[in-house]
C-alpha cells in the first residue's frame, strides 16, 4: 500500500510568530548565514531561520565577528534571505550600527527587507563576539534602554519582534539591563551563555523580567539543557552556527581530497547529485517562466 505523505505545513505567518514568541510558545529556529542555508533549514521543517552576524562576517567578508561588516552589506545577505524563504526571519542587528538614531534607521531598513525580528546587543561599537573575546564593553545602562526604545518606536509592524540583549557577565547586572530593556519596550530578552550558567539561573531571569527569553544554543546550553529545560524560558530557541560549522567541515575535508588527488572519486563528504540540486534550487519554476515569456517564434516577436 502506497503512504502518502501528510501535506506540507503553512509557514508561521508574522503574526503568529510573534505570537507565539511573545507567549513563550517556543520557535525553534535555525541559524543561516546566506540564502542557500535558509533555503536548506527551511526544507528540513524549520519555522524560523536567523541571520548569524558570525555566519555573515565570515562568509560575506571571511573575517570574524568582530561588525567590521557595515548595516548595508548586512541589509544586502537579510533581503536575500527574506526573498528566499517564506519562513519568518530573525535578523543579528548587532549594535544597531550607532546611537539611537541609527538604530530606527535600522530598524526601518531590516522591517522593510522582510524581517520578522531583530536583535539588538548593548556593548560598544564595534562590538566583539562575547564568545571569543576575553572583554566586552557595554554600554552605559541608560544608552542601552533609549536604543531599545528607540527601535520601539522606529518598527512600523507592531508584530516586528524587538529583541534586546544584553553582554553583561554577572547575573545581577544582566538583570538589572533585562528590566530596563523590558521598561524600554523589548519584546524578548536575550542573555549570554557566559553570564548565566545554569537552568535554575535562566529561570530567574524569566521571571524577574517577566518576558520569555531568546536563547542561541551554544556552549553549555547546547551540551547541559535539553528540549523540556529550554522551552520552560525561551520564546525563541537558535542554533546559529550549525549551518556555518558544517558548510566549513564539508567544504574543508572535501578540497583537502580534491587538492591532494585531482579527483572526485574519493571524496569523504558525500556531494548533492545535479538533478537534485537543480530541483531544490528552482530550475524548473525558471524554465517554465523561459518557456512562457522568452521562448516566442521570430514571426510572434514581432507582430503589431
Amino acid at each position: 500500500m502506497n503512504m502518502q505523505s501528510p501535506p506540507p505545513v503553512p509557514p508561521l505567518s508574522k503574526a503568529d510568530f510573534a505570537a507565539a514568541a511573545r507567549s513563550g510558545r517556543t520557535v525553534w529556529t535555525a541559524g543561516c548565514h546566506d540564502a542557500l542555508s535558509a533555503k536548506l533549514a527551511e526544507e528540513a521543517g524549520f519555522p524560523a531561520v536567523m541571520t548569524s552576524g558570525f555566519g555573515v562576517s565570515a562568509s560575506l567578508l571571511g573575517l570574524p565577528d568582530v561588525e567590521l561588516y557595515t548595516m548595508t552589506e548586512n541589509l544586502a545577505v537579510i533581503r536575500n534571505v527574506a526573498n528566499a524563504v517564506d519562513i519568518p526571519l530573525i535578523a543579528d542587528g548587532d549594535t544597531g550600527y550607532g546611537n539611537a538614531i541609527n538604530v530606527m534607521r535600522t530598524v526601518r531598513e531590516f522591517e522593510q527587507a522582510g524581517v520578522a525580528a531583530i536583535i539588538f546587543e548593548d556593548q560598544e561599537a564595534p562590538k566583539r563576539c562575547p564568545a571569543v573575546a576575553a572583554n566586552v564593553e557595554i554600554l552605559p545602562i541608560d544608552e542601552s534602554a533609549a536604543k531599545i526604545a528607540a527601535a520601539v518606536e522606529a518598527r512600523r509592524d507592531p508584530n516586528t519582534l524587538i529583541v534586546a540583549r544584553t553582554d553583561a557577565l554577572t547575573v545581577d547586572a544582566a538583570i538589572e539591563r533585562a528590566r530596563a530593556y523590558v521598561a524600554a519596550g523589548a519584546d524578548l530578552i536575550q542573555p549570554i551563555s557566559r553570564c548565566f550558567t545554569s537552568a535554575d539561573a535562566l529561570k530567574r531571569l524569566r521571571e524577574v523580567c517577566d518576558r520569555p527569553l531568546s536563547l542561541q544554543i551554544l556552549g553549555w546550553l547546547e551540551k547541559d539543557l535539553d528540549k523540556r529545560e529550554i522551552e520552560e524560558v525561551a520564546g525563541l530557541a537558535v542554533y546559529p552556527l550549525v549551518s556555518l560549522m558544517s558548510a566549513t567541515e564539508a567544504m574543508r575535508r572535501n578540497f583537502a581530497v580534491l587538492a591532494a588527488e585531482h579527483s572526485t572519486a574519493n571524496l569523504p563528504q558525500p556531494v548533492t547529485a545535479m538533478a537534485d540540486f537543480k530541483a531544490f534550487i528552482g530550475f524548473s519554476e525558471v524554465e517554465a517562466l523561459q518557456s512562457r515569456f522568452l521562448m516566442r517564434r521570430l514571426d510572434e516577436a514581432y507582430t503589431d
